[in-house]
Parts: structure tokens; C-alpha cells; sequence
């Protein structure tokens, strides 16, 4: 990462500070799960004050991407089982319980991106994506299936075996063994119908009403990593659209 010390004066200084402190986040130099640097050696190598530099990771860890852990350090996020989990994965049964779902995979296949795959992830005509579906379950309930598209140049070699095999969740296979972090995600939410094809994966009738949430998910720089489209059974369980920020203690 290059100096600071021609950052512009005022107010947009500690913005600069938190690009380029994004910067060495995307480019792996900071590296999820570990501590960044203490702030006495960012404020030298940014050649900024203390509360410059506090504003900037302050903004970073209001953004989950930066973990404050008291009397240990600022850490780099992690897609774990944890809370952190539960920023993504918004389902919870209609008494408000959340839980962790068990994931069985359906399908997977290489194919050529249609207009939308190329439109919503930023690809050329011609480029290829790996699609698959999963079919969520809660208490050992069908609740949700999940169709993913992911850009093979993102994610080169991909099997469908070590989908299956993962030990964690989807976004923390990404980024162990791809280094993909995703750090955002836009959904847009919509009332549906079930076809006879999602009847028969999560067991309702067809024509049983299901809400479908289209998701695309960013990585750094609002690069494009994952376009899913869920669809969501709604009798016993609902979509959380926000939730509150844990205090990290």
C-alpha cells in the first residue's frame, strides 16, 4: 500500500484512509481472521492522526468488516458460524427463532451465461458460470431452494464435489479456498406462486404461495461475486429484511 502523505486536508481525509485500508483488504494483505496492524503503525504508515484513523476503522467495523475484539485488537471478518452468519442468511421460523439449515445440493453444472448472468455479474458474452441449487431445511423441514450462479473466472476449477464437501457455509468456502470475500449483498424481494418443479423440492402444493428473493453479492470495489435467486416457504418461516449490529465485546 502506497503512503498517505499526499491525502487531501478536512473532512475526506480519514474516506481516503478507509480506501485504502479497503484496498489492502481486496488485496489479500490484511487477511480475514487476522489482527490488522496496531494503530500506532497505521498512523505512521498513513502519515494521519489517531482520530483521523479511528473514523476510518471505526466506519469499517460499523460495516462488518473489521471485528473490534476488547483488550486483543482490530480483526479482518470472517464468514463463520456465528452472528456473522446470520447477516446473510435472513430466514427465521414465524416465533422468531433462528437456526443453523442443513444444506442438500440437487444439482451443479458449467453453462454459458444467459443475458441476465452476464448483466448482474458483470460478464462478457461467451463467459461461463457454475450453477447449482441447494434445498434448505429448518428442524428437518424443507424451507427454502437456493439457485446460484457463480463466475467460473472467479472461482476456476470448481467441482461439484467440493461444494458438497465444504465444512463451513457457502461464503466462507469462498473465501478459504477462492479468497472471494463478499461483503454486501442487494436483494429485491418478490410474492410468487410455487411451480410444480419447487412444489416438489420443498413440499408444498403447487401453486402454494412463496416469496422469492433475488440476491447479487459484492465483493471489494462493488465487484460482482454471486447472483442467487432463493425461494422462500413463508407458512411457518419469514424473511428478516434488517437487523441491529451485535455489540462485539
Amino acid at each position: 500500500m502506497s503512503n498517505l502523505r499526499d491525502l487531501p486536508p478536512g473532512g475526506v481525509l480519514y474516506k481516503d484512509v478507509k480506501r485504502r485500508v479497503l484496498q489492502a483488504l481486496a488485496d489479500g494483505e490484511f487477511k480475514p481472521g487476522e489482527a490488522i496492524p496496531s494503530e500506532k503503525k497505521l498512523v505512521e504508515r498513513f502519515g494521519v492522526s489517531i482520530g483521523t484513523l479511528r473514523k476510518a476503522i471505526d466506519e469499517l467495523v460499523a460495516e462488518n468488516l473489521l471485528i473490534r475484539h476488547q483488550g486483543r485488537g482490530t480483526f479482518v471478518a470472517m464468514h463463520r458460524r456465528d452472528d456473522h452468519f446470520f447477516r446473510f442468511f435472513k430466514v427465521a421460523h414465524e416465533d422468531g427463532h433462528r437456526g443453523y439449515p442443513t444444506v442438500q445440493q440437487k444439482s451443479f453444472r458449467r453453462i454459458k451465461a444467459d443475458k441476465a448472468a452476464c448483466a448482474l455479474l458483470g460478464l462478457e458474452s461467451g463467459e461461463r458460470v457454475f450453477h447449482f441449487t441447494n434445498v434448505l431445511s429448518l428442524d428437518e423441514r424443507p424451507v427454502m431452494i437456493d439457485d446460484i450462479m457463480l463466475p467460473e473466472r472467479l472461482f476456476p476449477g470448481l467441482t461439484e464435489t467440493q461444494l458438497r464437501e465444504r465444512p463451513n457455509t457457502l461464503y466462507n468456502f469462498y473465501q478459504d479456498a477462492f479468497g472471494v470475500n463478499v461483503i454486501q449483498t442487494e436483494e429485491r424481494l418478490r410474492a410468487v406462486l410455487a411451480t410444480e418443479t419447487e412444489a416438489g423440492l420443498i413440499g408444498v402444493d403447487v401453486g402454494a404461495p412463496l416469496i422469492r428473493i433475488h440476491r447479487v453479492a459484492f465483493s471489494f470495489h462493488r465487484l460482482p461475486v454471486e447472483w442467487r435467486v432463493s425461494t422462500l416457504d413463508t407458512a411457518h418461516h419469514e424473511f428478516i429484511v434488517s437487523q441491529m449490529p451485535k455489540e462485539d465485546s
